[in-house]
């Protein structure tokens, strides 16, 4: 009898788990097992941030449901516990007398040091941990390049891979039910947020709400590609501020793992064969090659992702870390409406637009001089689609300290608020005390009188010559 365990980690899903399929096939009893850690749930980031915001905690408690009901359609449970992983696993494998563990390895710090302890207290016991992949489209052993030699920039990265290398095909998921446990394991309760200490009164929101789990992952990309033929207008609608269908709404799913970026993939490709293959269907797999790139340099670059230099090792840049200022950006109340509108967004749903990203994180960092690691930092606990290599790696890059052929990518607020948001909509949206404002005003606050032309706002808190 051979009795292993599968950890489950950021790869919440059934389809296109290599670690799950492994498994199965070596073994004759698999242990399906979640650790809800403390040190990412209930602690802070090192400017004082939660770690993990309601919003993404929430989604996350969401899919580890609805995993559940999916592996015990299979006869089989999500065994969940709230600890340490690698004590908690390593205690559990010593009782159950398992042979392996297996998971989906994660590539930074944080992630690198728990999977090292598990490996260390299994080989105490003569057990020990078997990696896959589960994040990406490329696998590193199919690159043409040792991920040493990964170019940093993203356009050589593009052409050096994606006419070269094939995407491997998604490993379909388990349909047969799963052989019963001979011995007896608490299933465990998957917690609340209130019994993780979130308050639940900052869920109330207008906008957004995403569901979290592989069922709804698997109902979005249906609905995204067959249903409503979306995909079709992806490029042009891409950054577009608000509404559902301007933009995919995979990356929470790919962020948590309830969805495969393989699967996605492919799919795009049976509608390129089935219904039209244009620019926008090429610009979905575009925006996937990215994800994989900046996954690529956080395992090329290591720890350096993190660091004020980023990966260019620039230690030139010089950001403030004025904790008065930034609270203005980060609680949506700089005075520049564009900029609070997103924040606002942010705050109450988790979410924003990647054209919004962009422009608030230029605005605190090239006009409000403010440290870029406070917004990468803020960014990680409330985004519910946070993934450590693909949001360090886009603030590296509009810092300027990352993968980019340009020194200076800066954005102009009023020319990019009347371009992509001609008639305020967004901004009206989501500061309603704004709705009779002029145009005027909305796009460029700094330039406008609030107390001649009464308008009840607040004062901007940079003046800048160049607006």
């Amino acid at each position: 009898m051979k009795r292993s365990i599968v950890w489950f980690r950021n790869d919440l899903r059934l389809h296109d788990n290599e670690a799950l399929d492994d498994a199965l096939k070596h073994n004759d009893e698999i242990i399906p097992v979640y650790v809800i850690d403390p040190r990412i749930f209930n602690a802070q980031t090192s400017f004082g941030f939660e770690k993990t915001g309601i919003h993404r905690a929430k989604f996350i408690l969401e899919s580890l449901r609805d995993l559940r009901q999916s592996l015990r359609n299979l006869s089989s449970d999500l065994y969940v516990r709230i600890g340490k992983p690698e004590e908690v696993i390593s205690d559990l494998a010593r009782k159950a007398k398992t042979s392996y563990v297996y998971c989906n390895r994660e590539r930074t710090f944080e992630e690198v040091k728990v999977q090292d302890g598990l490996e260390t207290n299994l080989w105490s016991i003569g057990q020990e941990v078997r990696y896959y992949r589960g994040k990406m489209l490329y696998y590193t052993a199919d690159l043409p390049f040792p991920i040493t030699h990964c170019p940093d920039q993203f356009t050589t990265f593009r052409k050096e891979v994606e006419k070269f290398v094939s995407i491997r095909e998604p490993i379909a998921p388990p349909t047969a039910e799963f052989n019963p446990l001979t011995i007896t394991i608490a299933e465990g309760v998957i917690p609340s947020l209130k019994d993780l200490s979130y308050r639940t009164s900052q869920l109330e929101n207008n906008g957004l709400h995403l569901l979290g789990g592989e069922t709804q992952a698997l109902a979005e990309l249906q609905y995204y590609l067959w249903e409503t033929d979306a995909i079709q207008n992806y490029y042009n609608t891409r950054n577009n501020l608000l509404g559902r269908d301007y933009s995919t709404k995979f990356s929470a799913y790919l962020s948590a793992g309830c969805l495969s970026p393989k699967l996605i993939y492919f799919e795009v490709k049976r509608y390129e064969e089935e219904r039209v293959k244009n620019k926008s269907t090429y610009w979905l797999i575009f925006e996937l090659l990215w994800r994989d790139f900046f996954r690529f340099m956080g395992k090329k670059h290591g720890d350096e992702i993190f660091k004020k230099s980023g990966t260019k090792k620039d230690t030139s840049f010089r950001g403030s870390e004025n904790l008065v200022l930034f609270e203005k950006w980060a609680k949506g109340k700089t005075g520049i409406p564009f900029i609070d509108a997103n924040m606002r967004e942010l705050n109450a749903t988790g979410f924003m637009s990647n054209r919004g990203r962009q422009n608030v994180a230029s605005f605190l960092i090239n006009d409000m001089k403010i440290n870029w690691l406070l917004g990468a930092e803020y960014f990680e606990s409330m985004l519910i689609d946070y993934d450590p290599c693909s949001n360090y790696g886009n603030w590296n890059y509009l810092a300027g300290v990352g993968s980019d052929p340009r020194d200076n990518r800066y954005f102009n607020i009023p020319f990019q608020t009347k371009k992509y948001d001609p008639e305020a909509k967004y901004i009206k949206h989501w500061l309603p005390e704004l709705k009779d404002a002029p145009l005027d005003f909305l796009y460029n606050p700094i330039s406008y009188d609030l107390e001649v032309n009464n308008v009840n706002y607040i004062q901007p808190c940079i003046h800048l010559k160049n607006w």
